[in-house]
Formats: structure tokens, C-alpha cells, sequence
């Protein structure tokens, strides 16, 4: 039965994301926060389809943490999930992806017309530069900048190494750091098809300071609140079963 509900839950994602790639393209001439608009409404009707679908629920804890002004995101990467769960639960922003995903059909016309920030890993310090500048303007234009310190998705229970492009952009901006931390690697894992009954939890912690402080110690701390809280919700998980 699970098989067949999350058959059911592709294709809803499969047209959906045909269909919103279109509206995104068509809505290109129209402000940002249009556009943005369309994007979150796609995003929520995602997790809420999974929910309604494949018995995949969620709870949020730390809203009160999301300040007024546009800031920088730093979220743990286990799942697809998350990807469509952060344009739900923040204003208007946008991603800083690698370049890559530009060439998916359909998906990358959509990343393209949502200001993404699309770097070439490869670059090196020119990459960190292009996130540096662009970032700025876009948190200047009040977009949110998301970022997955890790650059790619690792599997639910491990750590990748965090990367100091988001830290760097936030001292610069001098914008504080949003940390989030969620297990939703645990119902929607990375690379597999089967979707898992539950309730993912996610925690929006507490705004991280950046003035007037080097990258590293902005990345560390980080690094450190999103992977306690990660371990607190395993420890969590254990103890109810």
C-alpha cells in the first residue's frame, strides 16, 4: 500500500512541477514577490499532498525565531522535503543551487525565474565571490537567501562537511544567521522512492549574530546548534519507541 501511495505522490509532484514550471516562466515580466508567491503556493500544496498521501506530517518549533528582516538560512539537507518546506515557512527568498540544475527540464526554468544563485562548485573563490555579491544585493531587495551549508544531500544519521559560503555571506551582509534542523531524512530519504508514515519535526533556532565576527566562528556555531538539535531529535525518536 505504501508503494502505491507514493506512487501517487510522484506523479502529483511530476505534473505539478511541469505545471508551476510554466506559470513561473509566464509570470517572469511580473515583481518578484509574484512570482514568489506562485513558488510558495506550489511548495505548500507539496508538503501537503505528502501529508494527505503518504501519512508524512510535519510540526514546526521556533517560528517566534524568524526575524522582520531579510536574513541568511543555513538548513540541514537530508531530503527533497525541506526543499519545498522552507518556501512555506519563510518570506520570499531564494536558493544559492549549483549550476547544474538550471539544465533539469522543467525544474530549472522555475529555479532560473526565482533569482536562484546559481554557482559553478568547481570555481572556488570566484563561486563564494558570485554568492557574496549576489547575495547582498538580494538581501537588499528583502529575498531571504537559503543555503545548504552541506551543497548537497546527506543521508538521514550522518554529517557532510559545511561549507563557509553562507557563514562568509552573512558576516559581509553582516545579516544574522538563520539555523534550521529537522529529521525529515528519516520519512523522505535521499535517492529513495518509498515515503515513510510520520511527523517530521522541524526547529527554526534562534537568530545567530554576524557583526563584527569572523566566518568560521559564525559556521562553527552553526554547525554546532543545527547538529545538537539533529542528535536531540534522534535521541527524541529513540525514547518514544
Amino acid at each position: 500500500m505504501q508503494y502505491i501511495r507514493s506512487l501517487i505522490f510522484s506523479v502529483y509532484m511530476i505534473v505539478s512541477t511541469i505545471f508551476i514550471s510554466f506559470i513561473l516562466v509566464l509570470t517572469i515580466p511580473f515583481p518578484f514577490p509574484v512570482r514568489s508567491l506562485a513558488a510558495r503556493t506550489y511548495a505548500y500544496s507539496i508538503i501537503t499532498a505528502l501529508k494527505y498521501i503518504c501519512g508524512v506530517n510535519y510540526v514546526i518549533k521556533g517560528k517566534e525565531n524568524i526575524p522582520a528582516q531579510a536574513s541568511v538560512v543555513l538548513c540541514k539537507h537530508q531530503s527533497t522535503w525541506e526543499t519545498f518546506a522552507v518556501q512555506h515557512l519563510f518570506p520570499p527568498l531564494c536558493f544559492v543551487a549549483k549550476r547544474e540544475l538550471l539544465f533539469v527540464p522543467f525544474f530549472g526554468w522555475g529555479l532560473a525565474s526565482l533569482k536562484s544563485i546559481t554557482i559553478d562548485r568547481k570555481a572556488g573563490r570566484n563561486a563564494i565571490k558570485q554568492v557574496i555579491k549576489q547575495g547582498i544585493n538580494r538581501l537588499h531587495d528583502n529575498i531571504w537567501v537559503m543555503i545548504f551549508p552541506e551543497g548537497t544531500r546527506i543521508p538521514y544519521g550522518t554529517r557532510g562537511r559545511y561549507r563557509a559560503g553562507g557563514a562568509i555571506l552573512a558576516a559581509e551582509s553582516r545579516r544574522p544567521v538563520i539555523p534550521v534542523a529537522h529529521n525529515a531524512g528519516k520519512f523522505w530519504p535521499r535517492g529513495k522512492f518509498l515515503k515513510t508514515p510520520g511527523t517530521i519535526t522541524v526547529v527554526i533556532g534562534p537568530q545567530i549574530p554576524t557583526k563584527n565576527r569572523k566566518p568560521e566562528d559564525i559556521l562553527a556555531e552553526t554547525e554546532n546548534w543545527i547538529e545538537s538539535t539533529i542528535a536531540e531529535l534522534e535521541n527524541q525518536t529513540e525514547s518514544d519507541a
